[in-house]
């Protein structure tokens, strides 16, 4: 009888361990986020740039960013993409803006904006410059972006200001061999 009891005992624990695998499945299944919902374009870009305006950078660039995920063919995808690359610039994150700035180019070569999407890589290489005592890398890239931007555009607003920045860069540059000549 004992033996009986142990092989009913233990179907029982079998079908509650089935059960409770089931369970466990389904709840790894659920969703805490909310759920998704597409909104229009125009909504999701003018929330973004209302966040942009209010200084919640990479909110705004989040929202932007998602205005190229819902609706990747509309024009407000190509707007969207060069505010998200403003968005990262302001908000200091000089390797989000560069990242989304140079995709900006990729996709658009012969866009209006095309000037500034260089501009802002050359401004966020520039912000990185570092004392002369460190690397000096990223001042390297800074001057190659910027003799770029002049040399591509040169009756732009933003060639104008690159070339102070060009000029600015070399003597940082000079003041680094300066360093290592002591």
């Amino acid at each position: 009888m004992t033996f009986a009891f142990s092989q009913s005992s233990s179907s029982i624990i079998r079908g509650f361990a089935g059960v409770l695998a089931v369970l466990l499945i389904l709840s790894a299944c659920a969703e805490d986020d909310a759920e998704y919902q597409e909104r229009p374009v125009e909504q999701i870009y003018n929330s973004a740039m209302d966040e942009l305006l209010d200084g919640s950078y990479v909110t705004a660039a989040k929202g932007f960013d998602e205005v190229e995920r819902q609706h990747p063919y509309s024009v407000w995808a190509t707007r969207a993409q060069i505010m998200s690359a403003y968005a990262y610039y302001r908000n200091n994150d000089y390797d989000e803006s560069i990242i989304s700035a140079s995709r900006f180019i990729q996709l658009h070569p012969g866009h209006r904006d095309v000037a500034y999407a260089y501009y802002l890589i050359a401004v966020s290489y520039y912000e990185q410059i570092s004392d002369v005592g460190r690397d000096q890398e990223l001042t390297e890239r800074a001057l190659e972006s910027l003799e770029e931007l002049v040399r591509r555009f040169p009756d732009t607003t933003y060639a104008r200001d690159a070339r102070l920045k060009v000029d600015l860069t070399r003597d940082h540059l000079a003041g680094k061999e300066m360093d290592i000549g002591r």
